[in-house]
């Protein structure tokens, strides 16, 4: 297939700027044998006693710094990911592109560019990066929320679920907004058990698929963890014949990684995995998703998951109703294509 064949026109007006008052009171387009139009606190009505929710508790980190030049020209860092040797992947924008050696002043720290890897930048610390980071830097909200950092999004750009201790991600794993704690408690009581991965979201996500030959893409890469534990409940409700729910592309592509490797231990690296039509899913059987970018790997995914048609039926219809897109806007339950 070509990436044109996942383009689509979205309506600025749809992208969602804001979050809603309330998280569970954004909306919620349910197709399973049918398409039908809720709100995603409706969403309990979806679980059967003995399911199984996968969530992804990863933290986000303040991950965009300004800084400067030498020569004085403004510059912009968006994080990636941390590297060993106090490196770190990042992109960079500036009114030039930066060469190896560079010297970029970012508040009291200075680092140094020291090699360039496609659209991403290696830059040399002198201390461990996340640190400077956690200082200096700013919540990334995606490059499509046109307005500038305010204070409801530390609160809101963040899942109810989070572990504090894996702040490693540079953009949230958004299908997790729609939860609150209220929520959640009403999904125990049904009897659903509730587990957590964890998936260094990377502001790759946010990258459009530039190749037209979809299979000659190259995924980034992000780490991911996925415990024996995980592995045990998964198998447990894959025998009881009950299904499995994932929270996100994130939740979805860490499973079925390490269902890739082994389904009887758990696994942790980095996963690559790059999910488009064709793709035979081996773990995840609903997926809980927002609507996403024209022209991007996570829309190729989720057409894997229901089936091209049904993701272009699903799509248009929803421009149509006026659902809300992207980070944070509203939500829906799929049902995986059997066919």
């Amino acid at each position: 297939m070509k990436t044109s064949d996942f383009d689509y026109h979205l309506p600025e007006e749809l992208i969602a700027n804001y979050p809603l008052d309330r998280r569970s009171s954004s909306r919620l387009l349910i197709y399973s044998d049918k398409v039908e139009h809720k709100y995603f606190l409706n969403i309990v009505d979806y679980f059967s006693s003995g399911d199984l929710l996968i969530v992804n508790n990863t933290s986000v980190i303040p991950a965009r710094i300004f800084g400067t030049k030498e020569s004085g020209g403004a510059v912009e860092i968006m994080l990636e990911r941390i590297m060993e040797d106090n490196k770190a992947l990042v992109q960079i924008r500036s009114s030039r592109s930066i060469k190896i050696g560079t010297l970029i002043n970012l508040d009291s720290y200075q680092v140094k560019c020291i090699d360039r890897q496609n659209n991403f930048y290696i830059l040399q610390f002198d201390l461990p990066p996340l640190e400077v980071f956690n200082e200096i830097g700013h919540v990334p909200l995606p490059p499509y929320i046109k307005r500038g950092y305010q204070d409801l999004d530390k609160e809101r750009y963040a899942t109810v679920y989070e572990d504090k201790k894996l702040q490693e991600s540079v953009a949230a794993p958004t299908a997790g907004l729609h939860f609150d704690h209220e929520l959640i408690e009403k999904i125990k009581k049904r009897g659903v058990r509730i587990a957590s991965v964890n998936l260094s979201v990377g502001a790759g996500t946010f990258q459009p698929v530039k190749t037209e030959n979809i299979e000659e893409h190259d995924i980034h890469k992000e780490y991911f963890e996925v415990s024996d534990e995980v592995i045990h409940l998964v198998n447990e409700t894959k025998q009881l014949g009950k299904k499995v729910f994932a929270v996100g592309t994130t939740a979805l592509r860490a499973l079925e990684t390490a269902y890739m490797n082994n389904s009887k231990i758990g696994y942790c690296g980095y996963t690559k995995l790059f999910i488009y039509p064709g793709y035979k899913f081996k773990v995840v059987d609903r997926l809980i998703t927002n609507f996403h970018l024209p022209r991007s790997s996570l829309l190729m995914l989720v057409s894997a998951f229901i089936g091209y048609d049904n993701m272009k039926q699903l799509y248009k219809i929803a421009i149509d109703e006026k659902y809300r897109f992207l980070s944070y806007g509203d939500a829906m339950l799929l049902k995986k294509n059997e066919i």
